[in-house]
């Protein structure tokens, strides 16, 4: 049961919960800054290939360990001209070469991924010295109650929404892997609950 639910529900919970209308108005203020070469961590059902500005983008990598988003993915639309591949694997351990992208985008995907830091080593590692890291995440809020909050809803959330975490810090984490942030906002998304709420957006460049 718990196979059929990973492989034939779960991807499909997953794409209606990122593609809200909220979390989509969060994509569409990280995605079209992307330039260049593109490599998207956890691209999932690939909601934000349609974001993607085909003028400023020579073509999108896109990473997955799940099949069943992979499938979604290559069906989503995108814009005539974006030239997309989508491949098997985890962003924990790239298989691509160092300084090789222009921008690495990652959006909601850091509260799933198995290990944080190494993700984000690995998105430093693949930047070209001139490269960009655009993210939006959602994580801890910097509110005691709403941590207390978050803190007692993880251990059942996280088995339901394929790992999930709603307690992981987002932005001290990106400083933290040697990213410079060049800009940062924050806010709880508009009608969600402040426990799965906290966003953080911004810009970050590799020291």
């Amino acid at each position: 049961m718990s196979r059929f639910y990973d492989r034939q529900i779960l991807p499909r919970l997953i794409g209606c919960a990122c593609g809200a209308k909220p979390i989509r108005r969060q994509r569409a203020k990280i995605v079209p800054r992307a330039r260049g070469r593109v490599l998207e961590l956890g691209i999932g059902g690939g909601l934000n290939l349609a974001l993607y500005d085909p003028d400023r983008v020579e073509s999108v990598t896109g990473v997955d360990p799940s099949e069943g988003l992979r499938r979604l993915a290559g069906e989503a639309p995108r814009p005539a001209g974006l030239r997309v591949e989508i491949v098997a694997g985890r962003a924990e351990a790239l298989s691509f070469d160092s300084r090789s992208f222009d921008t690495v985008v990652c959006t909601f995907t850091l509260c799933s991924v198995q290990n944080p830091a190494a993700v984000l080593a690995e998105a430093r590692r693949v930047l070209k010295t001139s490269g960009t890291f655009l993210y939006s995440e959602h994580g801890l809020s910097p509110d005691p109650g709403v941590q207390r909050w978050q803190r007692r809803i993880e251990p059942f959330w996280r088995p339901l929404a394929g790992g999930c975490h709603l307690t992981r810090p987002v932005t001290t984490s990106i400083e933290a892997a040697g990213l410079v942030i060049e800009a940062v906002e924050t806010m709880y998304l508009p009608g969600t609950p402040r426990a799965f709420g906290w966003c953080e957006w911004g810009e970050a460049r590799p020291g």
